[in-house]
């Protein structure tokens, strides 16, 4: 089993996007039960299909496949929950770790969040000065919760 373990984060200002060139993903959900998150991703010309378990603290089982690109325009199309997840995201190299800026669009507009996977949960890191309030463990910005309660919708 693979464990993700990851931090999120608010973003301020702009600096971040002079820092690298970001990818534009479309995702969609088969399901959002907290217990067993299935997710479709199309980024850049490849497709995943991932399986999330449960999160605890900030850790939780992640399978993560590759799959056709036709499957997932056709999964995306006629079977994820609607609305879809329409982001930029921009991965940053920053004192030896990797954060990756999502940029949201469609019905979250104007929602920006960094991400930061670990190798524990207590794991030191540094963040750059346009990392702003942390909201790990705020449940709203998990993109699964962002189906039902978009951005907009706050």
């Amino acid at each position: 089993m693979s464990v993700e373990i990851e931090r999120k984060f608010l973003v301020r200002g702009t600096e971040w996007k002079a820092l690298a060139q970001g990818v534009a993903i479309r995702q969609g959900y088969l399901s959002t039960n907290p217990d067993r998150v299935v997710r479709v991703r199309i980024e850049d010309e490849k497709a995943t299909l991932t399986i999330k378990g449960r999160t605890t603290g900030i850790t939780r089982g992640e399978w993560e496949y590759p799959i056709p690109l036709a499957d997932a325009d056709q999964l995306l199309s006629d079977l994820c929950e609607r609305p879809l997840i329409e982001k930029i995201r921009t991965r940053i190299a920053y004192k030896g770790m990797t954060w990756e800026v999502d940029e949201f669009f469609g019905d979250n507009l104007g929602l920006v969040v960094a991400e930061i996977e670990l190798e524990s949960e207590a794991q030191a890191f540094a963040k750059p000065d346009w990392i702003a309030e942390e909201v790990t463990e705020d449940a709203r910005y998990f993109n699964a919760n962002l189906l039902r309660h978009p951005y907009s919708a706050w």
